[in-house]
C-alpha cells in the first residue's frame, strides 16, 4: 500500500517507516502536524495516512473529517500518546479507522495496516476522472460551445460533470438545457462543510443519464462568495465520481481559475484565427509556462477555422511554437441555432462538419471499443 506518515517527531517518523518498509509498503514521511494533511491527500492521494500527535483537541478533528469526506479512498489512522473517551468517539465520527498508541509497537502497527489493506481487497477505488479545462483567448471564441458539446458526446459512454467556473457571467447550462438550475456552485460553496457525493449530485442539473452540469452562480454577489478552496474541494470530490470533469474557465487567470487549471489533465485554450486572439493565445501560453505546466498539458483549439482565411494555419503555428493545434471548421448558422435552442449540435445532428469534428475529438479522449480496433487514427482531428 501507499502510506503517508505525518508526525512532528522525526524519531517517530523513522520508527514507523522502519516497520512499514520492512513489510513492503511504499512509505512517504512528512515532518509536521495536522496542517499538512490536506496538502498530502490532494497531492499524493495515499491509501493510508498515519497521523501522529493529534490527540487532545476535538476541534482538530475537522482536519480529519475534511480528508475522509473529500478523499474517501484515503484511510486515516491516528497515533495518540493519550486521549479521552470523548476524543475517541468523535474521531470515529470523523471517519478515523483506528486510534493507536504513540509510539506504536511494531505488531500493533502491522495489524492496523493489515486491517486497512484487507478492507481494500476487492474494493479498490476507481481511477480518478480526467479534468479537461476550456478557456477562451478572447470573448466569443467559442470555448463554452466546444466544452458543452464535447461533454454531451462523452456522456454517451462515460459519466461527465461540467462545472461552469465563469462565476460572474457563466451560461454554460443554457447551451445544453432549457431551464434554470435549482442550485449552483455558490450554494455548494455555502455548504462546503457538508460536501459529499450526494450533495454534489443534488446540486447539479442532470441533462441526461450520464451528463450533469454544476451551474455558475445566479448573480455577482453570490459569485464573490465562491473561493478557490471551494472549487478545489468540488474538483477533488468530482474526479472520484465522474469519468470526465469538464471546466468552462473564464479568461481571467485569478486564484480560483489557477487552482482549477492546476488540477486539469488537459487545458484547451480556444481561439479563432484573428490576430488579437493569436496574441492572447501567446500570452496564455507564456502564463502557463510560468506556472510550470508541461507542454503536453496544453492543446490549442482553433475554432471556426477556414483554410482560406487571411491568417493561415502556418502563421498560427509559428505564433504558438510547438504547441499542438486542433481545428474546428466554421458552420456559423447551425452552431448559432444549436446555441439558441439549448441543444448540443452533436446531439441534434452528426452530419454537420462541426459535429463530426467534435465527435472525433471526444473519441480520441475516450475511444469506443469498436473504434480502438478500427481506423480511428484516420478519423482524428486535423492537427498542425
Amino acid at each position: 500500500m501507499k502510506i503517508a506518515v505525518v508526525s512532528p517527531s522525526r524519531n517517530h517518523l523513522d520508527e514507523v517507516a522502519a516497520v512499514l518498509q520492512a513489510n513492503g509498503h511504499s512509505t512517504s514521511l512528512f515532518e509536521g502536524g495536522k496542517s499538512r494533511m490536506r496538502e498530502i491527500a490532494e497531492r499524493d492521494q495515499p491509501d493510508l495516512m498515519l497521523v501522529d500527535g493529534m490527540c487532545c483537541d476535538v476541534a482538530e478533528l475537522t482536519q480529519v473529517e475534511y480528508i475522509t469526506t473529500h478523499y474517501p479512498s484515503v484511510a486515516v489512522v491516528l497515533l495518540c500518546s493519550t486521549h479521552t473517551p470523548e476524543f475517541l468517539i468523535n474521531s470515529m465520527r470523523a471517519g478515523v479507522r483506528e486510534v493507536l498508541p504513540s509510539p506504536a509497537t511494531a505488531p500493533a502497527l502491522e495489524a492496523a495496516v493489515n486491517r486497512v489493506a484487507a478492507k481494500r481487497i476487492g474494493g479498490k477505488p476507481r481511477d480518478p476522472g480526467k479534468i479537461l479545462a476550456f478557456i477562451p483567448c478572447k470573448g466569443g471564441a467559442g470555448a463554452t460551445f466546444v466544452a458543452t458539446n464535447l461533454a454531451s458526446h462523452l456522456a454517451e459512454n462515460k459519466s461527465v460533470l461540467l462545472v461552469d467556473l465563469n462565476l460572474q457571467f457563466g451560461d454554460a447550462l443554457a447551451f445544453v438545457y432549457d431551464g434554470k438550475p435549482t442550485s449552483t456552485l455558490a450554494d455548494v460553496a455555502k455548504n462546503i462543510a457538508r460536501l459529499d457525493a450526494s450533495l454534489l449530485a443534488a446540486s447539479t442539473v442532470k441533462v441526461s443519464a450520464n451528463f450533469s452540469v454544476l451551474a455558475a452562480p445566479d448573480d455577482v454577489a453570490q459569485a464573490m462568495e465562491v473561493q478557490a478552496e471551494h472549487v478545489e474541494a468540488v474538483l477533488a470530490l468530482a474526479v472520484r465520481h465522474y469519468d470526465f470533469v469538464i471546466l468552462d474557465v473564464p479568461r481571467s487567470l485569478d486564484t480560483t481559475a489557477i487552482k482549477a487549471l492546476d488540477r486539469a489533465w488537459r487545458i484547451f485554450p480556444v481561439l479563432q484565427s484573428g490576430l488579437p486572439e493569436i496574441r492572447n493565445a501567446g500570452k496564455l501560453l507564456e502564463a502557463f509556462r510560468s506556472l510550470g505546466y508541461p507542454s503536453d498539458k496544453i492543446e490549442l483549439i482553433v475554432n471556426r477555422f477556414d483554410k482560406n482565411s487571411e491568417i493561415g494555419m502556418e502563421q498560427v503555428q509559428r505564433s504558438v511554437g510547438h504547441t499542438r493545434i486542433i481545428t474546428v471548421p466554421n458552420s456559423y448558422r447551425e452552431v448559432s441555432a444549436s446555441i439558441n435552442h439549448g441543444e448540443p449540435l452533436v446531439r441534434s445532428t452528426r452530419s454537420n462538419p462541426v459535429a463530426r469534428h467534435l465527435v472525433d475529438f471526444a473519441d480520441t479522449l475516450s475511444p469506443r471499443p469498436e473504434e480502438v480496433r478500427g481506423g480511428l487514427l484516420g478519423r482524428l482531428f486535423r492537427k498542425a
